[in-house]
């Protein structure tokens, strides 16, 4: 199979019409009939692609999108949209869509999309993986080294939650014997994030302050969301830690753990 896609769409018709054109290219297809149902299905399975109808009664194409951002944010994003609502689409792209289609749209420009968004992700991923084991071997050397990493603060180790320890300095969470360890990336966020506790950071400051480079407002998201996501999974291991990092919808995030 090509990749995996989620058709979201209201209408029968249209999802019908969608799903013969993608399962003959190859691609692996499951539908839902509505925005609710399409959360459900993401929580239960990974999807490469999803194709987002803007307008469903209940819960709305950007109420999906935004919540798709929050647990499934590897997922690209197609919208499919009327002529009337083009103004909708714009503001899901500045939530992240990868892209949208005027219904009814061609197969051809549906099979274009699709393709471009899938290999959108694979790219994404690889420069994920490659980023990590980066970091990882840097900081092997750094240790074998016997180099230290600097800090702002002297402080490393911080309790939250139900006696929850936070280790800084060794990038681990744990509590009684359970622990999990965090990547450099990723320490360097929940660090980012502890030492502004309370206080909202749009994702430019976050890339500057754990990536370490300025990035346009467009981009700035889309470099977030994986790693935020990743640091989310590892802190609902723990009772209360996935609320910890809370989304403002446009903005960024900003620590709630106490």
């Amino acid at each position: 199979m090509k990749g995996k896609i989620l058709i979201v769409d209201d209408e029968k018709a249209s999802r019908k019409s969608l799903k013969d054109i993608l399962r003959l290219e190859g691609y692996n297809v499951a539908a839902a009939e509505g925005g609710q149902q399409a959360v459900e299905v993401l929580e239960e399975g990974e999807f490469d692609l999803m194709l987002l109808d803007l307008k469903m009664p209940g819960m709305s194409g950007l109420d999906v999108l935004e919540k798709t951002v929050e647990i499934a944010p590897h997922t690209k994003i197609i919208m499919l949209t009327a002529h009337g609502s083009l103004e909708s689409a714009i503001e899901a792209l500045r939530f992240g869509a990868h892209d949208y289609l005027l219904k009814p749209a061609s197969p051809d420009e549906i099979l274009s999309s699709v393709e471009k968004g899938i290999n959108s992700g694979a790219d994404e991923e690889r420069k994920r993986r490659l980023l990590d084991q980066m970091e990882s071997s840097l900081q092997e050397l750094r240790d074998a080294e016997g180099m230290e990493m600097k800090t702002e603060s002297p402080r490393s180790l911080f309790t939250l939650g139900e006696e929850i320890k936070v280790d800084l300095e060794r990038r681990e969470i744990w509590h009684g014997d359970q622990k999990v360890a965090l990547t450099p990336t990723e320490g360097k966020l929940m660090k980012v994030l502890m030492e502004n506790r309370g206080r909202v950071l749009s994702h430019r400051e976050l890339v500057l302050l754990v990536q370490g480079y300025q990035t346009t407002e467009w981009e700035a998201p889309e470099i977030m969301r994986p790693l935020v996501s990743r640091l989310r999974r590892k802190l609902a291991a723990f009772s209360g830690g996935g609320d910890w990092i809370v989304n403002v919808r446009g903005t960024g995030y900003v620590f709630d753990g106490r």
